[in-house]
Order: C-alpha cells, then structure tokens, then sequence
C-alpha cells in the first residue's frame, strides 16, 4: 500500500465513525426531545380533560343546587299554604254549633294538619323551634280527628274542647305570622336554603337572628301540647254547571257575534278588530275577538255562540293612579252590568292591585243574595272606566230560584248560633253545595273577638250549612 493509500483510507475511515456517532447522538437526542414533547402533550390533554370535568361537574352541581332551592322553595310555599288553612279552619270550629258541620270542618282541619306536617319534613332545617311546630301540627291534626269523630257520633263540643281550640288557633295565627317573616326574608334574600343546607342549625340561628328565630323561640315559649280578574269570591268554586241555565237564545254566526264585540267597545273606539276563531270546547262555547282601540290598547273579546252573551271582555291598560273611592267603583261596575243586560247585580268582594280593583256581583231577587250568579268586573280606579267583565258563573246558573220555602223565622235561626259571634248584619242568601244543589239559608255576619264570619243557617230545617272567614286586607275583602 502506497502512502497515498494510507492517506485515503485515514481519510475515509476516521471522518465516517465521527459521522455515526453524531447522528446517534442527534436520533437519541431527537427521541428525548419526542418524549418531552410527548409528556408535554399529554399533560396539555389531561389538564384540558381536568378542566373540562370541572366545568361538567360545577354545572351538574348547580343545577343540582337550583333544583334544591325549587324544591325547598315548592315545600315551603306549600307549608305556607297549608298553615293558613289549619288557621281558617280552626277558626271557623270555633263558632260551628252543628255537629255535622263541625265534623266536616274538623275533617278538613285534620287533612289540611297532616298536609302541612308533609311539607315542613321536606325543608332542610333540624331545629327545637321546628320541632315543636311540627309537634303542633301533629297535636291539631289528632286533636281535630277525634273531636270529628265526636261530632260523627252526634255529640256536641264540650267547653272544654273549644278551650283547646281556642288555644290551638292563637298558636296557629302566631305561626303563620312566622311562616310569613320567613317568606319575606326568603324573598329578600336574607335567608338562603343554600346556607342552611351547608351550616345547618349555626346557619339558621345566625341568618334568623332577631328576626324569624325570635318568632320561633316565642311559638317555643307558648307551645303547650303543639293579572287581571283573580279572586274569584265565596262559593266561586261552585260557578259551574251542567246546563247552562242563564245561556238564553238562538245560535248566531260569527259575523254576528263580532258585531256584538264591536258594539260591546263601541265602533267609534275602534282602530281593529280581528276574528280568533270558534272556542268550541270552553265552558260556555264561544267566538273570540282581539280589538285595539284607538288608544293602541289591546282588548280580548268573548261572545257565546248561543244567545250572543258577553263571556269575557279584559283590556290591560296601565293604571298610574287612584282617584275614585271603592265605594264610586263599586257604583261603577253596577251601572256597567245594568247597560249590559244584567240588571240587579249587588257588590260582595273585591280584590285591587296595582290600581284596578276586580269586584264579584251576585244576583239578587227578592232582596235574597243568590251567590252563584256571580259575575266579575274590573275597574279602572283612575276614571272608573270598566277594564274586564267574566259572566261564566251568571250565564251558568242564573234562572228564577223560588225564595218562599222558609219554614223557619230569623230569630229560630239566631239560636243555632255560637252565642260568642257578635251579629253585626243579617239577610237572606242562596248558597251553592258542593253537589250542584242550591240551599236558601239566613246569611249572619258577625265577629268573635278581632275575626270576622259569615255564618249560614238552613232557612227549612235550622242547620247549619256553612261558615265562611272574611278577610280584610289593605287591598280588598276577602272569604276563606
């Protein structure tokens, strides 16, 4: 071999093992960077699957949360609505002189008690002040049922009896008026479910401190054993019927009735009308109508297809204010329905938010107040412009009833009642039972103590038929 040859052979030979060196060592270099980026990716993907997770899981917990708060919200309201009717209930025991309207009285009592007691379990409070409310509840609802067996059997209240149910319903009124701090205190925000689901017992006696916690401990200290036309009035429950009686006339088209519509608002007041269509499976059937008039106010219209009554006329304006007295809009809405064809209509209860007032009108003949042809009317208590008109219970039920089958005087009646009621007015009523029948009774408004009563004797054979609780508020007369 030649020297040049050695010179070659060195030449190729050293540089070629540098070469596999290097690129060994940029492939393991290479893989080390892979797996770094490798681990980098999959660290990027977990913390993205993490994150992800934790959004799934905070939505999931809530609306877990939100669904809780309805619910204990739904059992509170209910509790609420509850309470008040063992209130009302135990009210009306305490003037009942029959012992069959007693009997139906406590029976109601002892479901409306048992009802309340389901709902309170639902609400996430352990306390001593709910416990004995519950132990109230659970006390009126045993103490209602025997006292109702008793009557079943014919035997009247001992003084004694009523004693309790005396007490029963203070501590009943004193109850709701703690159910009704908390549901403001819920409504404002100061007293959370969340909150006390979390802390419990700490959470309520810090967020009902001096507030409802003070209510409650004073049950405690006092527990022996323990839009538009609404209301609706007494005996609207019973405004339907079979036949309707008060639906007089022949059949007409729907031209015919939008005329009536038409003239109901008055055709100069009109800027449109347009047709709704046929409501053939209403209560009373009926052609639908929706006017704006020339104010750009939206009027819905009703007229029945037979006879081409008003069923139902309601306009949703504003009332900013109140110039006339109830007294003028009661007045208001007698002049309207006489205008109407509804002639001899008295005023009974009313009802008023956000400055219209809604009043019920039953019919009377003979001076005799026939409860159920009702009809309702809502009044504008700025210019005593009639709003809304409902003739469903009148256009049901209305006929000529026979008023002379009284076999007994009004002071026969006066001695089935409870000799605590104070008579403040009397008269004559038809009042409607839950069978569909109707009973001619004296109507007694009285009051025991600070509670006003409606009391109604049988004017045939002296029973007594039914108790009713009026309720006045600041914003109209109410009857339970």
């Amino acid at each position: 071999m030649t020297k040049n040859d050695k010179k070659m052979r060195h030449f190729w030979t050293v540089p070629s093992v540098s070469r596999k060196e290097s690129f060994m060592n940029k492939l393991v270099d290479w893989k080390n960077r892979l797996k770094k980026g490798h681990m980098l990716s999959v660290i990027c993907a977990l913390l993205i699957i993490v994150a992800i997770l934790g959004v799934i899981l905070y939505k999931k917990q809530r609306e877990y949360r939100q669904a809780s708060e309805n619910s204990y919200n739904m059992a509170f309201y209910e509790l609420v609505d509850y309470v008040q009717n063992v209130e009302t209930y135990l009210a009306k025991s305490l003037i009942s002189t029959t012992p069959e309207h007693g009997a139906e009285t406590l029976t109601n009592l002892w479901r409306e008690a048992n009802l309340a007691q389901s709902y309170l379990s639902m609400l996430p409070i352990e306390s001593q002040e709910l416990a004995n409310t519950e132990k109230f509840l659970n006390q009126v609802s045993d103490y209602s049922y025997s006292l109702s067996r008793k009557n079943i059997y014919n035997e009247s209240l001992s003084d004694e009896d009523l004693k309790n149910l005396k007490d029963l319903y203070g501590y009943s009124v004193e109850l709701e008026n703690t159910l009704n701090q908390l549901s403001e205190d819920l409504n404002t925000g100061r007293l959370e479910w969340g909150e006390l689901t979390k802390k419990g017992n700490i959470a309520f006696a810090q967020q009902v401190d001096n507030i409802s916690k003070e209510s409650f401990s004073n049950l405690e200290e006092n527990f022996h054993e323990y839009s538009g036309l609404i209301y609706d009035g007494a005996f609207s429950e019973h405004i339907t019927s079979n036949e309707a009686k008060g639906l007089t006339g022949e059949d007409i088209s729907e031209e015919q009735a939008k005329e009536k519509a038409e003239n109901l608002i008055g055709k100069e007041n009109i800027k449109e009308i347009s047709n709704l269509g046929y409501s053939e499976n209403a209560t009373i059937p009926v052609y639908d109508f929706s006017i704006t008039n020339n104010n750009d106010e939206s009027i819905n219209v009703s007229i029945s297809k037979k006879g081409g009554h008003i069923v139902y006329m309601n306009s949703n304006r504003d009332v900013n204010a109140e110039m006339i007295s109830q007294e003028k809009a009661n007045e208001k809405g007698k002049e309207y329905l006489t205008q109407k064809g509804f002639p001899n209509m008295k005023e009974t209860y009313y009802l008023k938010q956000e400055g219209i007032v809604t009043i019920n009108y039953a019919y009377t003949q003979n001076n005799v107040i026939v409860y159920s042809d009702l009809i309702k009317v809502k009044v504008a208590l700025d210019n005593g412009e009639v709003l809304g008109i409902e003739t469903t219970g009148y256009l049901n039920n209305h006929q000529e009833r026979d008023t002379k089958n009284v076999k007994i005087t009004k002071e026969q009646a006066k001695r089935n009642l409870n000799k605590e009621l104070t008579i403040e007015s009397e008269g004559m009523a038809i009042i409607p039972t839950e069978w569909k029948t109707e009973i001619l009774c004296y109507e007694f408004k009285g009051r025991v103590e600070e509670k006003e009563f409606l009391v109604y004797i049988n004017a045939e054979n002296g029973r007594e038929e039914d108790i009713l609780v009026i309720t006045n508020t600041p914003n109209g007369t109410l009857t339970m």
